[in-house]
């Protein structure tokens, strides 16, 4: 029985470690990240230095620029959503190509977006204009569809 006691107590003993640090590396990743918080979902910290993920908006500024009447591209995203993952390696690039400033906005990070923009699913990209919704594309759609996006709402209103 004391054996049982010994070898029970040394297997908490590792889970608790692995634990501690579990959480001090995802601390660390997570130290001067873009989106201002001490700690990030695991699958926010993976993509963190992919370039197709650096162009963040963070909630005060996305509500701060619709209030003051701009013009804003938002995608909408989550790190765990596979849609995204598919579509951001595509979406990112052609933005890019076509002059778009496409902010993105990190819906696992900051969860009232889904009510404070009524989205229903991810990916979705919305083009504001003069701080209203003009437009949006949801779900993972084909580059020509994004490009004509682009193309009628975010660039013939320059």
């Amino acid at each position: 029985m004391k054996k049982v006691i010994i070898f029970g107590g040394i297997v908490v003993l590792l889970f608790v470690s692995l634990a501690v640090v579990s959480t001090m590396q995802q601390t660390k990743k997570a130290e001067g990240n873009p989106f201002g918080k001490s700690t990030l979902h695991p699958a926010t910290i993976d993509i963190m230095d992919d370039p197709n993920y650096q162009n963040v908006i963070l909630p005060d500024e996305l509500e701060e620029r619709l209030t003051n009447g701009d013009d804003v591209t938002v995608y909408f995203y989550s790190s765990t959503c596979s849609f995204c993952k598919e579509t951001t390696p595509r979406l990112a690039p052609l933005a890019q190509q076509m002059d778009v400033d496409l902010v993105q906005y990190n819906l696992l990070e900051f969860e009232q977006g889904w009510s404070d923009y009524n989205l229903q699913s991810t990916p979705t990209v919305v083009h504001y204009q003069n701080g209203k919704e003009v437009a949006r594309v949801v779900g993972s759609a084909q580059n020509e569809e994004y490009a004509m996006f682009f193309s009628e709402h975010v660039l013939k209103n320059r």
